[in-house]
């Protein structure tokens, strides 16, 4: 089971105040004693996301999981923050620093991104290279009240999109939860959906609250990396400049 990002409460980034700090708790803690219940009593692993309170005057934007026996198996901080009109979650969040390790569940092992993440390919690709078997993004993503109808139709479909371009260079199925309703100034788009290793589309939520299910086949994985060995031809020996800024 797979939940939207910070879904305890509202998203508190569409401000800067101090205020929204008191949201924050430790891992373990309140959320995951509760997800940890649910997880046992109905034999799911469940992927949450929480505010979490590192210490005093460091926290994190970070995703947890919780195994069937209600366990914790493994938790991954938000790398990548953003800054923008609506989300100010510079304000509140420090960068991981725990790198893009997949969790090991008895579903498989489970790439765990968050939101903002899900427009970076190299963070999908390090999770596939660790071993991932699915990628998974919780997601809290919308409109601008004053932006067009063609505007916000541009930005749906590119959300879509290179989420599914991330399925398909890794040739593995992803799922996307993403918040619905309005807060503040954002209209939170939906539209969460589950895609398999070549992006097609299993299933495709709308603006409303429900719940996606598919049945994900993880040999299709291997039987798509075969036809199309993406990992195989990477020049590894050519990418170095991918660790500078900018070639200039």
């Amino acid at each position: 089971m797979l939940l939207q990002e910070l879904h305890g409460g509202i998203y508190p980034c569409h401000e800067e105040h101090p205020a929204h700090f008191d949201r924050a708790e430790p891992i373990p803690g309140p959320t995951t004693d509760r997800l940890s219940k649910a997880a046992a009593e109905f034999n799911v692993v469940i992927v949450g996301s929480l505010f979490e309170r590192r210490a005093v005057g460091l926290y994190h934007n970070s995703a947890v999981v919780l195994e069937r026996d209600g366990s914790i198996a493994g938790r991954y901080r938000k790398m990548h923050i953003p800054d923008d009109p609506g989300y100010y979650e510079k304000f509140y969040f420090t960068p991981g620093d725990e790198g893009f390790v997949p969790i090991q569940t008895s579903l498989g092992c489970l790439g765990v991104l968050v939101c903002w993440d899900q427009w970076f390919p190299e963070a999908a690709r390090l999770m596939a290279l660790g071993g991932a078997e699915i990628l998974l993004y919780p997601t809290a993503i919308g409109f601008a009240a004053d932006e067009s109808t063609a505007e916000q139709s541009r930005q749906l479909e590119a959300w879509q999109t290179i989420q599914r371009s991330h399925a398909i260079a890794n040739a593995l199925p992803l799922a996307a939860c993403n918040r619905i309703g309005t807060e503040a100034d954002t209209a939170f788009w939906g539209n969460s959906f589950i895609c398999g290793p070549q992006g097609e589309i299993l299933a495709q939520a709308g603006t409303n609250e429900q719940v996606l299910i598919a049945t994900i086949d993880r040999r299709r994985s291997e039987d798509v990396r075969r036809m199309w060995p993406f990992l195989r031809d990477r020049r590894i020996d050519a990418y170095a400049g991918l660790t500078r800024r900018y070639l200039d």
